[in-house]
């Protein structure tokens, strides 16, 4: 493949539906992974260099699985653009018991960073750009998934944000040598 390729989550709504419409647009391959089956499909139709991945980052597993998806359809990555993200209302938990905020906002960003790394490094210009959030902050240490205090889904949300920006720095520093750039953003509001 001549062109660079893109990989984005959370790819079927808001910030990752048009960061996948301006990576096909800039020339980018694009692997577009999203939890929504429709709307992720249909941004097949933005582009002839669009692919698709239905699935859900909020696992260790899945993550590996888009790995492999992302070697059979392009044989390379050159950015990855960790923008999925969830905010329910009440508190969930996922098949493993770990609360889904926490594991679709945190983890699965550094298990997306951590599984990417290897296929990463063969990149002359790899990048991994992290969406966060102005509003990150009030991050609590010692109850990182609300198990000992009332769940509220905007104080966990904005705990996520402020534990990406923090996964950010280590991982920036612990990429470097790789030659790969780990980057944070907050691209602005989307409706």
């Amino acid at each position: 493949m001549d062109k660079n390729v893109a990989l984005v989550t959370g790819a079927s709504s808001g910030i990752g539906t048009a960061a996948v419409s301006s990576l096909a647009d800039a020339g980018y391959a694009v692997m577009a992974a999203g939890r929504n089956a429709a709307r992720t499909e249909a941004l097949r139709s933005r582009s002839p260099d669009v692919r698709t991945w239905v699935g859900d980052i909020r696992s260790a597993e899945a993550c590996r699985k888009l790995v492999s998806a992302c070697i059979e359809q392009f044989g390379r990555l050159d950015l990855l653009v960790n923008n999925a993200a969830e905010t329910p209302r009440k508190r969930k938990e996922t098949r493993e018991g770990i609360e889904r905020q926490f594991a679709t906002n945190v983890l699965g960003y550094f298990w997306m960073m951590e599984t990417f790394t290897e296929l990463l490094r063969n990149s002359a210009d790899a990048r991994i750009v992290n969406v966060a959030s102005y509003w990150a902050g009030g991050l609590d240490l010692q109850d990182l998934e609300f198990e000992n205090r009332p769940y509220h889904n905007d104080s966990a949300y904005r705990q996520s944000k402020q534990a990406d920006r923090m996964l950010t720095v280590a991982f920036a520093h612990r990429l470097r040598s790789f030659g790969i750039q780990v980057t944070a953003c907050h691209p602005g509001d989307v409706n």
